[in-house]
């Protein structure tokens, strides 16, 4: 069974998981990285419900790269627009889960609608 370790700020929360035993959340592609993680209770953001209309599931692969799906067209066009991207960076929405993974996400990984940052969707500030 594959193992999928998310680091956040530096603590490691790593799942087992059997992929045609987990419940498809409707985030993501079914077994994608943002998938397993809001089937074990990991928060990761995903303000697009996981439809690769933002960056905010933005995680960067640190092993096992090779363990996942490989990055469609529209995946990599949606990358170019995340902050401070690398060559290990997928969207956890997209990225499907075939054996065993490390990705760490990034601190600056925010939805700043979400979190009460100054700006209203539809509103220019003067």
């Amino acid at each position: 069974m594959p193992k999928v370790t998310f680091i956040f700020s530096g603590a490691e929360t790593t799942v087992e998981f059997d992929r045609a035993a987990l419940q498809y959340r409707r985030h993501g592609e079914p077994g994608s990285l943002l998938d397993v993680a809001l089937n074990y209770g990991i928060p990761l953001e995903h303000v697009c419900g996981g439809n690769a209309a933002c960056t905010t599931c933005h995680v960067i692969v640190r092993r096992g790269m090779s363990n996942l799906s490989e990055m469609q067209d529209e995946e990599s066009d949606r990358l170019d627009t995340a902050w401070d991207l690398t060559p290990d960076s997928r969207l956890a929405c997209q990225a499907i889960v075939n054996g065993d993974v490390v990705c760490e996400v990034p601190a600056y990984t925010r939805n700043y609608v979400g979190e009460g940052g100054d700006i209203e969707l539809g509103k220019r500030k003067p």
